[in-house]
């Protein structure tokens, strides 16, 4: 069987060259119902041979019989033989109708076939195509790597090259010494705005070839010589204009401000010389400092001794103190007395020197006030005198520290060896004026002057002037306390008896220390300074013991509280009117004046009402000590 499959199978029709569909297509079912039995695998069945097992058939046929068409068949008693020939013969009437079924479609399945085929040859050229556009677009990727190498590095390459560029181009931007400069530098005046520029740009160029020398560089060479002679040529002109303007200050008249605001404008010329020639500036700036210090020393020793020349002829001396009597005599050769004490003691108008406008006002002009016949106090003069110096103090500290370019100690140490001179003249000046002032009211009316100054100094934030105020209130403070103890040790030495005669009118000692004291108290309100309020203190203490000694005098009672109380009286007046109304001085005073009142109207009242007044102080104390029944006993027992 196997060898006629084989036969069939071997003589099967050529279907690509058959020309009648209908044989092909029976051909191809022959082939393939030989292909099938071929498949069938029956096994060795050689019943001969030895190894044959009977229990394997056994097993077949027992595996056979439980198929279910087999059951069927056996239990309605088919016979096998004849219902085997009736499948066979159904198969064979089956293959025949699936050979037909084959045959009709034979003309379609050729036509599959050939579209199969045609199909197959259109799909090997595209394999043939995709494989030859993969093979080119493996080499175009690496083709777009390498041009994306490329222009990474040539990216790289280009900003080495700018960055070169740029350092390059700054390079010999800074090397290059432009003719426009060397033209400038070499002709134009100092004054002009483009040698002003020039300069500069000058001095960039210097300060980059120093950094290039550091560095060693080559190119630096080239202009090193360009660049030193131009810089010899600038120091040169501009030494010769600032000293030119220094030595303008010293002329006769001449307001040495204009110079000094024109040298602001051209500040960086010394900024030049300091970074450029150190010995130049040194010259310049020892140059200002000696001509300034002669300029101020000069103007301010002329200023205050024509100053003096407008003062007060009559000062006070050690003997126009408080306790002193008016009436006084002097020794032949003693200069003549004032003509009124107590305009020593009286602040009047003096005090409106303290006042904003006063005390920041234009300066006294001495010569036009002598043609006026005009005289001032002291501490007039001490305002304009020390306000000129506050003025141009801050001016000048103010320009130092900026044409100088000087901060801090070094600021004040230039201050100070230009305005040293003049603060040790006005010091020692002022030190031969107070040691022989006798004028409480004047000295401490300069001593708030120098605190006003200082706060304006502080608000203005020139710390110049600092050391000096505080050396002029050293010198003041001093000799006002000096004064305060003589005038209070006058009015406890004071004797009574020697003051004249007796007057129950407010005597014109209490009325010294009612002016005075509302003076200072006034003066004091704004820097308050508890060493003045304890001296005034004392001095309240000596006043009302000295009234009290001089009530004494007096044989009456009656005469005795006249006395203290328009004594009192007119103390307490003068203190309210310039003094605050809750000041010690007043408080202190207006007690004493309703004691003293309360005790005259008593002694009054006392010859008629007597027994009255008696009786009702008595019911005053016995009401304050809650003793009421008492005082209804007495009455109840009384006749």
């Amino acid at each position: 069987m196997a060898e006629g499959t084989a036969t069939a199978a071997g003589a099967g029709p050529d279907v690509n060259t058959a020309g009648n569909p209908t044989e092909v297509a029976m051909a191809y079912l022959q082939d393939e119902t030989e292909a099938d039995i071929a498949n069938l695998n029956l096994g060795e069945l050689d019943i001969t041979t030895d190894e044959f097992i009977l229990d394997e058939v056994d097993i077949h046929i027992q595996a056979n019989l439980e198929d279910d068409l087999v059951k069927e068949a056996l239990k309605t008693g088919v016979d096998l033989r004849q219902y085997s020939k009736q499948v066979e013969a159904e198969l064979q009437r089956i293959e025949q109708a699936s050979i037909k079924d084959y045959i009709k479609e034979s003309q379609n399945i050729a036509l599959l076939h050939n579209q199969i085929t045609a199909c197959d040859s259109i799909l090997e050229r595209m394999e043939g195509m995709l494989s030859g556009f993969q093979s080119d677009l493996s080499s175009i990727s690496s083709e777009i790597q390498t041009l994306q190498q490329q222009s990474v590095s040539m990216n790289v390459r280009l900003k080495n090259r700018q960055a070169v560029r740029s350092h390059l181009s700054q390079l010999v931007d800074e090397l290059v010494v432009p003719g426009a400069m060397i033209s400038t530098i070499l002709d134009s005046p100092v004054t002009e705005q483009e040698f002003l520029e020039q300069l500069h740009e000058l001095n960039t160029k210097i300060n980059f070839a120093k950094e290039l020398s550091f560095r060693e560089t080559l190119a630096c060479s080239d202009i090193q010589d360009i660049v030193d002679r131009l810089k010899l040529k600038a120091v040169s002109k501009i030494r010769e204009f600032i000293l030119q303007k220094i030595y303008s200050f010293r002329k006769p008249m001449t307001n040495y401000q204009i110079p000094q605001n024109t040298l602001l404008k051209y500040r960086f010329f010394y900024q030049f010389l300091l970074a450029n020639e150190r010995t130049v500036a040194k010259e310049i700036r020892d140059e200002y400092v000696d001509t300034m210090s002669k300029i101020y020393y000069s103007y301010f020793k002329s200023y205050s001794g024509r100053l003096l020349k407008v003062q007060y002829e009559e000062v006070a001396d050690k003997d126009d103190l408080m306790g002193v009597e008016d009436t006084a005599k002097k020794g032949f050769f003693s200069k003549p007395s004032l003509k009124s004490r107590n305009t020593i003691f009286t602040l009047g108008q003096r005090g409106a020197i303290l006042s904003p406008a006063e005390l920041e006002g234009p300066i006294l002009v001495p010569h036009t006030a002598q043609r006026g016949d005009s005289r001032y106090p002291y501490e007039t003069l001490f305002r304009s005198q020390h306000y000129a110096l506050l003025d141009n103090g801050c001016r000048e500290y103010l320009f130092l520290s900026d044409f100088f370019m000087v901060a801090g100690n070094s600021a004040l140490d230039l201050f100070n060896s230009i305005m040293g001179k003049t603060l040790s003249m006005f010091l020692k000046s002022m030190s031969t004026y107070v040691s022989d002032c006798y004028d409480s009211i004047a000295v401490f009316l300069c001593i708030h002057i120098i605190l006003r100054f200082r706060a304006i100094t502080a608000k203005r934030n020139i710390p110049a002037l600092d050391k000096y105020w505080e050396a002029v209130l050293e010198l003041l403070w001093p000799r006002f306390e000096l004064i305060l103890e003589m005038n209070i040790s006058s009015i406890r030495n004071t004797d009574p008896q020697k003051l004249g005669v007796l007057d129950t009118r407010p005597h014109y000692i209490t009325r010294r220390y009612a002016e005075f004291s509302s003076a200072i108290v006034s003066i004091n309100q704004t820097f308050p300074n508890e060493r003045t309020n304890a001296l005034l203190g004392q001095l309240q203490i000596e006043v009302e013991n000295f009234v009290l000694k001089m009530a004494a005098e007096f044989p009456s009672r009656r005469d005795q509280l006249i006395f203290l109380i328009n004594n009192y009286d007119m103390m307490l007046s003068v203190l309210m009117e310039r003094a605050a109304d809750d000041s010690k001085e007043v408080e202190g005073f207006q007690q004493l004046l309703l004691a003293r009142t309360q005790e005259f109207i008593e002694e009054i009242l006392s010859p008629p009402f007597g027994g009255m007044i008696a009786f009702v102080k008595e019911a005053e104390a016995l009401m304050e000590k809650g003793q009421l029944d008492r005082l209804k006993n007495d009455e109840v027992s009384s006749p």
